[in-house]
């Protein structure tokens, strides 16, 4: 009979035990679920250390962006619009070059569908940058991806696009250093462009700030050549679009995007057929 006292006893004092542990058992169950369903759930340090990266890397090309903004708000008011509808183009369109075109057609009185075709269709490259990011963003959810697309630039793309390609993130990480390039652009070019709308048209012409738009692109397009393909790529893209360069609504920018990528990828074939034969 105290055999079967002290089994049970024994066997009561195990289960309180383990009712004891079962809080952080819980937790921890619940925790490496969370880890395991949401690949962008990463540790604040390695998060800040990502955002702050992403602000390093993008901080040079900021020279060559604040003169553009400057050149954007200036547009938009030559173009006869008041300061806050100025402003209020660099806050929902966030696009320069859709913003210049814009501004060029607003001047002219041309018809509003022609300048939303022709802000579309020269935005038609953001497609193409949104693609190639989508597989580095796995798993984040719907509204950073909301976020990021509307901070898509082609500095923030570029800067991003050749991290990723160069270093192993996790898909939060990403995020983060994809934020660290694009908030700090979106602030200047906001600052930009109401520095530009407040002084007009004072800046005078000699200052030549529009110079500083192509080497914006080429402090980006340079470091990058690093094979035949790329070089060849860089040439025939900058060939076509002087060649096009008067088709209507700028579409010459999106002919000379495809045009380089797909000679490119021959030009790369090509030289992988060889390497083999």
């Amino acid at each position: 009979m105290q055999s079967i006292v002290r089994y049970f006893v024994h066997r009561s004092l195990t289960i309180v035990k383990k009712e004891a542990h079962m809080p952080e058992l819980i937790k921890k169950t619940m925790e490496s679920a969370r880890s395991n369903d949401d690949p962008s759930r990463e540790s604040g340090k390695s998060i800040s250390s990502a955002f702050w990266a992403g602000v390093r890397d993008i901080s040079p090309i900021l020279l060559g962006v604040f003169p553009f903004s400057l050149i954007a708000g200036v547009a938009q008011i030559g173009a006869g619009l008041e300061p806050f509808p100025a402003v209020a183009m660099s806050i929902i369109v966030f696009a320069g070059a859709a913003q210049l075109a814009t501004a060029d057609l607003l001047g002219n009185n041309a018809p509003a569908v022609i300048i939303c075709l022709t802000a579309l269709i020269i935005n038609l490259r953001f497609v193409m940058y949104s693609a190639s990011l989508s597989p580095h963003f796995g798993g984040i959810n719907r509204f950073w991806k909301w976020i990021s697309a509307y901070l898509l630039t082609d500095q923030g793309y570029a800067v991003s696009i050749i991290r990723y390609s160069q270093q192993h993130h996790l898909p939060g990480q990403k995020l983060w250093f994809y934020l660290g390039c694009a908030i700090p652009l979106w602030v200047l070019w906001l600052i930009g462009t109401v520095i530009g709308v407040i002084v007009g048209l004072k800046i005078p012409e000699s200052w030549s700030l529009d110079f500083a738009v192509p080497l914006t692109f080429m402090a980006i397009m340079l470091p990058n050549l690093r094979d035949w393909a790329a070089g060849v790529a860089a040439l025939t893209s900058g060939f076509i679009s002087v060649v096009a360069f008067n088709l209507p609504m700028n579409i010459s920018i999106i002919v000379a995007a495809v045009s380089g990528i797909l000679v490119g990828f021959y030009t790369e074939s090509v030289l992988r057929r060889k390497a083999h034969d």
